[in-house]
């Protein structure tokens, strides 16, 4: 205790002297600090980091461009009733239709487009003394005339004569009980064969079956050639095809094609 009162100014002062020097070691690290922290805020400051920008949802903007390339159509003439009340006219039946109903060829509808045939058939065998007869049934369905379209019946042998439509060139098998007749045709020099179970079938032309609605008339099976009034027009059928039906205007030979959607 003695030590201590004699040497206390001593001991207080160098316990002052080591807090001073502890106090001076810590500014040299805490300026030291807060120098790196100044750096690296002024270089956050002067070089910042860049990050790059997402894509833009344009799409309200796109579609009100795009709108407004289009025009803004009012219809006043066929949905307005009230303003502009409908207007009716008499058609040639008596009928009315709308004032704005359209008229004319390229108004028919084709519903049915059929194919015409000529069909060649072994219809029977006829045997007696002299050898052996056979009747070939002939039906020409796209014939110009009416009365040329009915099936007939031709009787030919062996040896005879060609008929207008075809030459009996061969008979294969027993001639009482043939196979198979092998024909030539006059019109187109084709050779064919027939038999009473495979008759000869070629298309060779067609008819067509079309409406017209301004008027709800129905035509059925026109033909090549057929002619047709409607609409205060006559029209004559210039071509039916499988899909198609061309009707032409007899005052100006305007055509229209009527295609056929089955």
């Amino acid at each position: 205790m003695e030590f201590l009162r004699k040497h206390f100014e001593k001991i207080l002062l160098g316990v002052m002297l080591v807090g001073l020097i502890g106090v001076l070691v810590f500014m040299l690290f805490y300026i030291a600090s807060d120098k790196d922290a100044m750096a690296a805020k002024r270089d956050a400051l002067t070089n910042p980091t860049v990050h790059a920008l997402t894509n833009l949802d344009t799409t309200l903007q796109d579609g009100a461009i795009m709108r407004s390339k289009e025009p803004f159509v009012l219809d006043f003439e066929t949905s307005n009733k009230l303003l502009n009340p409908m207007e009716w006219q008499r058609a040639l039946d008596g009928s009315l239709i709308p004032a704005a109903t359209k008229t004319g060829a390229q108004m028919a509808v084709v519903t049915n487009i059929v194919p015409l045939y000529t069909i060649i058939s072994l219809d029977a065998t006829i045997t007696n003394e002299l050898g052996a007869n056979y009747v070939v049934k002939v039906e020409r369905q796209a014939a110009a005339k009416p009365a040329q379209r009915a099936a007939a019946r031709h009787y030919v042998s062996v040896g005879e004569k060609p008929n207008d439509v075809f030459a009996l060139l061969s008979v294969k098998g027993p001639p009482e009980n043939p196979d198979a007749l092998v024909l030539k045709l006059a019109d187109s020099g084709e050779t064919i064969s027939i038999s009473k179970d495979h008759p000869f079938r070629r298309v060779d032309g067609y008819s067509a079956d079309f409406r017209y609605d301004p008027e709800r008339r129905l035509f059925r099976a026109v033909r090549v050639g057929d002619k047709r009034a409607f609409g205060g027009v006559d029209y004559a059928v210039v071509e039916v095809n499988s899909n198609e039906l061309i009707l032409e205007d007899q005052s100006n030979q305007k055509k229209t094609s009527l295609p056929f959607a089955p």
